[in-house]
Parts: C-alpha cells; structure tokens; sequence
C-alpha cells in the first residue's frame, strides 16, 4: 500500500529535517548553565512561519521534538518533557501573536518563542520535579538568557529571511 503524499508534506518533512539536525548539533555544545542552549532551531520555526504559516510551523516543531528526542535518546525523559512544554507555549504565543496580526518581525517573532520556551520550561519544571518557591529567583536570569538568544536567533532569521525574499523576487 502507497500512501499518497503532498507537496506540503514534503516540505514540513524537509524543513523537519534541517530543525532535527539542528537540534542534534546543538545538544553537543557546551552549556555554562544546565538548562541554557541557544535554541538555534527556532530559526527555523521563525523562517517556516514566516514563509509558510503557523500550521507549518507547528508541525515541523512537533516533529522536531518528537523525532529529536529519538534521536537523542531522550524520549519521555523530564527533558523530553520540558521540551514539549517550552515548544507548546511557544507555539501558542506565535499563534496568538500572528492571528493577532501583530506585525512583529523575525526577531520579534524569536524573541517571543524564545520567552515563551523557557516559562514553559520553567513551569513544568517548578509543577513536576522542583515545586519550591526558591526557584522563582532564578527566572528573571533564565529569561535574560532566553532574552538573549532570542535575539540572536531572530537575527539570524531575519538575515535568511531577506535573503529568501530577495532571492524569491528575483526569479
């Protein structure tokens, strides 16, 4: 049996991809705070809601957590989990932030998933394994930090962006 598939899908399966490679390779960098990574693949949710809307971007980040956690070996783990959670409200903050037609650019866009990845993270964290009031002192530096690498990969994102938009105005 042949299961027919769309241009869409293999988009949102090559676009996956690139996100899961991403994600791979930045499991292996060194991090001087458990916890605090660049989130480089939302790059490529940024450019995939950008370009192709939030059904797309929603469904290259499942996959991303889904099929990295395979691939890392962290499937079901508190990581998986606190993956899941920072990428669901992050989801739900770009949704709301495009149906809302907010007009926030790539950076703008980063830097909302970015905050909203971490709180999400942050919640689970303080609702599952450490329920102490104590924990909230470390939000506002893990925020910072979220702060930080949402502008640097919404930068990012924006330079590729231009550099698509261009190179689609050209053709």
């Amino acid at each position: 049996m042949r299961i027919a598939t769309t241009a869409e899908d293999h988009r949102i399966a090559v676009l996956a991809a690139l996100a899961i490679a991403i994600h791979v390779l930045e499991t292996a960098l060194p991090s001087p705070i458990p916890g605090i990574k660049p989130g480089l693949a939302n790059v490529i949710t940024v450019l995939v809601l950008l370009q192709f809307g939030w059904h797309t971007a929603a469904w290259v980040t499942a996959l991303r957590i889904l099929a990295g956690s395979l691939v890392i070996g962290s499937f079901l783990s508190p990581t998986f989990l606190l993956s899941a959670a920072g990428a669901g409200l992050s989801l739900a903050m770009l949704g709301l932030a495009w149906r809302l037609r907010l007009g926030l650019t790539a950076i703008g866009l980063s830097i909302v998933a970015a905050l909203s990845h971490m709180l999400g993270q942050f919640l689970l964290a303080w609702w599952l394994f450490i329920p102490h009031p104590a924990l909230f002192k470390l939000l506002p530096v893990l925020l910072t930090f979220a702060m930080i690498f949402g502008v640097l990969s919404g930068t990012i994102a924006a330079m590729i962006h231009r550099r698509l938009t261009i190179g689609t105005h050209q053709t």
